[in-house]
């Protein structure tokens, strides 16, 4: 067992604050377009800051252990987390974006974690609100954010694949059909 103490905190406030520095940190060579939408990102902001807010919250009240299983499983996720979305990062290049942003010369990427799901960044934002969840043992914080998060990534994937249907037409309507939408359920085809 891991005591109540700093451990869990300490570790949610070390992924808390290397995700900010990654979302600030500017990437050469990205071209920008014109934003779609943007309420889905604060969303995503909110559900990020109330998990690990409630988290701690929860965790500090329960006064229970956590267990090393769940401690080491948090960490997993947190780590998977951040590898899968630093790989469709340098898959997308300079077509990244936070928002939803088509631009005149996009291009549709199927490499690197595209080949698995279409939107791996948000299966990765799956992956690091569980973690929190899992370092801390806070289960219902970790329920109660799916009522925000969930409505939010839905909202979010439907504007954007209507836009990269828009964009790419019956290319993206067949890579839909062959490709899971967030979680990678099925072993991609050989290219």
């Amino acid at each position: 067992m891991i005591p109540v103490g700093l451990v869990p905190i300490a570790s949610v406030a070390l992924i808390f604050l290397a995700r900010m520095v990654e979302l600030g940190t500017k990437r050469p060579n990205t071209v920008a377009g014109p934003v779609m939408e943007n309420t889905t990102f604060r969303l995503f902001m909110l559900s990020g800051i109330v998990m690990m807010a409630g988290g701690i919250a929860e965790h500090l009240h329960k006064q229970q252990p956590v267990g090393v299983i769940l401690f080491a499983a948090g960490w997993c996720c947190a780590v998977a987390s951040f590898l899968i979305r630093w790989q469709a990062i340098k898959a997308l290049g300079r077509f990244w974006s936070l928002h939803i942003e088509i631009r005149s010369n996009h291009e549709m990427v199927q490499d690197g974690p595209f080949r698995w799901m279409r939107h791996p960044t948000y299966f990765s934002m799956i992956l690091e609100l569980l973690s929190v969840g899992l370092i801390l043992s806070a289960f219902y914080t970790l329920s109660l954010i799916g009522l925000l998060f969930v409505p939010a990534l839905y909202f979010r994937i439907k504007w954007e694949e209507k836009a990269l249907v828009e964009k790419f037409g019956d290319n993206y309507r067949a890579y839909q059909k062959s490709t899971p939408a967030v979680f990678p359920y099925k072993i991609p085809s050989a290219k």
